[in-house]
């Protein structure tokens, strides 16, 4: 029977809370639940990471269900210690992020009989590879419901995935506009202009397609740089390919900061030419710090970069759009100062990080008080 009275008990969860997306979500998500309708917990299968460190310090409980792979023991003693966890805490409402906590998570709150169940689907499923992909068609009829974070993720589970729409919950990610905002940027257009990126150097964030745009500009005849800030297994790639086109001191590859928005906020044109993207953080904050963007057309790219309004598109992987388009706004500082303006009043308007949070929240509080129902009427009677 779920609990009434007081507030409801959730388990959030992710595999690692170290740096990414689906990490960032959570832990905002967690510390920012009203805690008088919600007692977040957070829950993990590895220790250790920074957001595991500033939940802590904002008073969120973190457990950690130790895993080494689904085909170890360790998956057993996971399995049994988060049953446990979720009996002890009488959670109410278990909610996976990311794709490992989908498929050993779901099935283990089924067996605890926890009264919600949510899975995510927050990437394109073409990136989970192995079994995991055919798990995840079983998680999404065991889950109540599977948040998505964009329209582009929606339609595919609908017409690849064959799930009812009425399943599928739609809340775009947020971002802290207190923090992601233009601020001083330097507006001068006789300035060198930098292009440039933030994010984790993934193959499919696709980098090599930017460094080849790059390099049709004529660089070092322009006085433009490249500026690539980020870490990832993409890294020596990316590294070999400046030195093969001859981008020399026109080409920075930087580790990742933490201070994003300050870098974004030096970055005059940011490009994203990923080959497959749910609903990018990274192009909101430089959006929402007034760079003028180009992305690749995929995924929920075209929900943020509306063609002319908020940014300028090109297809995926064609190296000879994208140095059309960044010749473009080289060429045109009126173009590209309206740009910035209109993609960061668009982001900082719609995705504030609180938006993100009370949407998710309603989701919440849809399927508790649906539960709640029943057993309010068994109590009158």
């Amino acid at each position: 029977m779920i609990q009434r009275g007081k507030p409801w008990p959730v388990l959030l969860l992710a595999q690692h809370l170290s740096e990414g997306g689906s990490e960032r979500q959570l832990a905002e998500t967690a510390i920012s639940l009203d805690r008088s309708e919600f007692a977040p917990h957070v829950g993990c299968l590895r220790p250790g990471g920074f957001r595991e460190e500033e939940l802590r310090r904002a008073g969120v409980p973190v457990v950690c269900f130790a895993m080494r792979s689904f085909l170890s023991v360790s998956a057993a003693a996971g399995a049994i210690g988060m049953l446990r966890y979720l009996r002890r805490h009488h959670i109410q409402l278990v909610h996976a992020f990311d794709v490992p906590m989908d498929v050993f998570a779901v099935p283990v709150a089924r067996a605890a009989r926890t009264p919600v169940v949510l899975s995510s689907q927050r990437a394109h499923r073409e990136l989970t590879k192995g079994l995991l992909r055919p798990a995840l068609r079983i998680v999404d009829r065991l889950a109540d419901g599977i948040i998505v974070n964009s329209n582009a993720l929606r339609r595919r589970l609908i017409e690849d995935e064959k799930v009812p729409p009425g399943r599928i919950y739609l809340c775009h990610n947020g971002i802290d506009t207190d923090l992601f905002h233009p601020g001083n940027r330097d507006l001068r257009a006789d300035k060198p202009l930098v292009i440039g990126s933030v994010c984790v150097l993934r193959p499919e964030k696709s980098l090599g397609t930017l460094l080849e745009a790059f390099a049709r500009l004529r660089p070092q005849e322009s006085g433009l740089t490249l500026r690539i800030t980020g870490d990832g297994p993409a890294r020596q790639e990316l590294e070999a390919l400046g030195r093969r086109l001859s981008l020399q001191d026109q080409f920075r590859l930087e580790p990742a900061t933490s201070k994003v928005a300050e870098r974004l906020r030096e970055i005059d044109i940011f490009v994203l030419p990923s080959l497959s993207e749910s609903f990018s953080n990274s192009l909101m904050e430089a959006m929402a710090c007034g760079c003028a963007t180009i992305a690749s057309r995929t995924g929920g790219n075209p929900e943020l970069v509306q063609g002319g309004e908020t940014g300028l598109l090109f297809e995926t992987g064609n190296v000879r759009e994208l140095a059309d388009q960044l010749r473009r706004l080289v060429d045109d500082a009126s173009l590209r100062l309206r740009l910035g303006a209109s993609a960061s009043s668009f982001v900082r308007g719609r995705f504030s990080r609180q938006r993100a949070v009370d949407n998710v929240a309603a989701v919440y509080r849809k399927f508790l008080q649906a539960k709640s129902e029943p057993a309010a009427a068994s109590d009158e009677q």
